[in-house]
C-alpha cells in the first residue's frame, strides 16, 4: 500500500520554490538631500513625539494607546492569530472519540428489551508529507503579519492623534486672531462710519466694512464649529465618548516645539514599517499555502482503532469487549477539487505579491511626498517670519506717527489688520510644518525595529 502511494505521488507537482521576496523598483536614495543621511535607529526613537516636548501630547498618546477601541481590535485579531496556530498543529494529532447509548423496544406480543452500549474510536492521519506542518507555517506568516498590523494601526493612532492635537491648538490661535482682526476692523467701521457722516467718504465705504465684518464673523463661527469637531475626533483617539472630553485652550507656537527632522535610506523602510512588514509576511504565507495545497495532491495513511461493548444488561456491560485496527490509504490525487485548490492558492500568491509591490510603492511616495512638504513649508516659513517681522516694523512706525500726528488712526488699523493676517500665515505654517514632521515619521515607520521576513523563514 505505501509503496503505490509513492507511486502515485511521484506523477503530483509538488515543488516549492524557495521563499524569496518579491522584486520592486530599486531606490537608493530620497529626492531631498536637505539632510545627513543616517540609520533610522540614529534618528528615531519609539517614542519619537516626546521630541515635540508637549507633556499633554505625551499624556494624550498613552491615554489613546490604552483606550482606542480601534487598538484593541486589532490586538484581540494577534489572539486570534495565535489561537489559530494550535488549531493548525492539532490537524498532525489523533482525535478520539467516544459514545454510549441506549434502546429500549416494546412490540405487541413481544416482551419488552433493553440494550446498552458503549464505543471509542481513535483516528491519525499520519502527516507523512509535511502537509500539516506547511499550514502551520502558513498560520505562523498570518500571526507575524497580524502583529505588524497593529504596529500599523499603533503607529497610525500616534500620527492621528497629534496631527488632531495640533489642529485644535492652530484652531484655538486662529480663533483668538480673529477676535483680534473683527475688533480691529469694528474700529475702522466706526472711523469710516464718522468720515461718511461728515461727508468725507461715501455710504458704499461703510457697507463694503460692514459686509468685511460679516465674513469675519461668520469666519469666526466656522472656526469654532471646526475646533469642536475636531475636538469630537479627538474624544474618540482617547476611547472618550464624544461630548465627555474637550482639550483646553492652547497655543500651539508656545506649546509645540519643532523637532529634529529623521532620516533614512530607503532600503531600510522595507524593513521596518509595519505595513509593508506585514504585505511581506503575507506574501510569505501565500508560498506556504500552496505548498500546503501541493501536498494535499498526495495520499493519505489513516490509522483507525476501534472498541466497544454491548450488553442486554447494564451491570454486564463491561463484561465483554470488542476491538479492532483498520489502516487505510486516501488517494485525493484523483479529487478535481484538491488539483483545483491548487490553481487557486498559486493565483492567491500572485495578488499577495502585487499587494506587497503597491504596499512599497505608496510607502515610497507617501515619504517622498512628507520631504517635499516639511522642506517647502521650512523655506515658506522663512519667508514668513520675515514678512511678519517687517509688518511688525512698519506698524511700530506707524503707531509712532500716529503719536506724532502724522498719520490717521485709520491708517494704525489697517497696517494691524494686514500684520494680524501675516501672523495667522505664520501660525498655520507652524501646523503644517509639525504635521509634516509627524507623517514622515510615520512614513518611515516610526521607532519600530527592522524586520527580516527572509531570515524568520530560515529560523523555521
Amino acid at each position: 500500500m505505501l509503496l503505490s502511494a509513492v507511486l502515485l505521488s511521484a506523477c503530483v507537482d509538488v515543488s516549492m520554490p524557495d521563499y524569496k521576496r518579491p522584486d520592486t523598483p530599486a531606490k537608493a536614495s530620497w529626492s531631498d538631500k536637505t539632510g545627513s543621511i543616517v540609520s533610522p535607529a540614529e534618528t528615531i526613537e519609539p517614542d519619537w513625539w516626546k521630541g515635540f516636548q508637549d507633556p499633554y501630547l505625551n499624556t494624550l498618546i498613552a491615554k489613546a494607546i490604552s483606550g482606542n477601541f480601534d487598538i484593541k481590535v486589532l490586538a484581540a485579531r494577534i489572539d486570534v492569530a495565535g489561537a489559530q496556530i494550535g488549531e493548525a498543529k492539532s490537524g498532525a494529532l489523533p482525535t478520539m472519540d467516544l459514545g454510549a447509548g441506549a434502546n429500549f423496544q416494546k412490540i405487541t406480543g413481544q416482551p419488552f428489551t433493553q440494550q446498552y452500549n458503549l464505543a471509542t474510536q481513535v483516528n491519525w492521519d499520519i502527516d507523512i508529507w509535511g502537509k500539516v506542518e506547511k499550514g502551520v507555517q502558513a498560520q505562523k506568516a498570518e500571526f507575524h503579519a497580524t502583529e505588524a498590523d497593529w504596529r500599523a494601526g499603533y503607529l497610525e493612532l500616534v500620527s492621528n492623534v497629534s496631527t488632531t492635537y495640533f489642529q485644535i491648538l492652530q484652531f484655538d490661535d486662529q480663533i483668538e486672531q480673529q477676535q483680534k482682526t473683527l475688533a480691529t476692523n469694528r474700529q475702522i467701521l466706526a472711523i469710516y462710519d464718522g468720515m461718511n457722516r461728515n461727508g468725507l467718504v461715501p455710504k458704499t465705504q461703510v457697507l463694503r466694512q460692514q459686509a468685511e465684518i460679516n465674513r469675519l464673523t461668520n469666519e469666526l463661527l466656522e472656526l469654532r464649529r471646526s475646533r469642536d469637531v475636531a475636538n469630537n475626533a479627538l474624544a474618540t483617539l482617547v476611547g472618550v465618548p464624544a461630548g465627555e472630553f474637550r482639550l483646553p485652550t492652547g497655543h500651539l507656537q508656545q506649546r509645540v516645539q519643532l523637532p529634529p527632522v529623521p532620516a533614512g535610506l530607503p532600503a531600510q523602510l522595507l524593513s521596518r514599517r509595519p505595513d509593508v512588514v506585514a504585505a511581506e509576511f503575507r506574501v510569505l504565507e501565500s508560498y506556504d499555502l500552496v505548498g500546503e495545497s501541493k501536498l494535499a495532491q498526495l495520499p493519505t495513511i489513516s490509522l483507525t482503532g476501534h472498541a466497544g461493548t454491548a450488553s442486554f444488561a447494564l451491570t454486564d456491560l463491561l463484561k465483554s469487549f470488542t476491538y479492532g485496527f483498520m489502516p487505510s490509504i486516501n488517494i485525493p490525487l484523483l479529487d478535481p477539487g484538491v488539483r483545483a485548490h491548487v490553481k487557486t492558492t498559486q493565483a492567491q500568491q500572485t495578488v499577495a505579491e502585487q499587494q506587497y509591490r503597491s504596499t512599497v510603492m505608496a510607502a515610497f511616495e507617501e515619504t517622498e511626498s512628507a520631504l517635499v512638504n516639511l522642506s517647502s513649508h521650512r523655506q515658506q516659513r522663512v519667508e514668513l517670519q520675515e514678512e511678519v517681522s517687517r509688518l511688525q516694523i512698519v506698524a511700530n512706525q506707524i503707531e509712532a506717527q500716529l503719536k506724532e500726528g502724522v498719520v490717521s488712526q485709520l491708517e494704525v488699523f489697517e497696517t494691524e489688520r494686514s500684520l494680524l493676517l501675516a501672523q495667522q500665515d505664520l501660525l498655520a505654517n507652524h501646523q503644517q510644518i509639525l504635521s509634516d514632521t509627524v507623517l514622515l515619521y510615520k512614513a518611515l515607520g516610526g521607532g519600530w525595529p527592522t524586520v527580516d521576513v527572509q531570515l524568520q523563514v530560515k529560523q523555521q
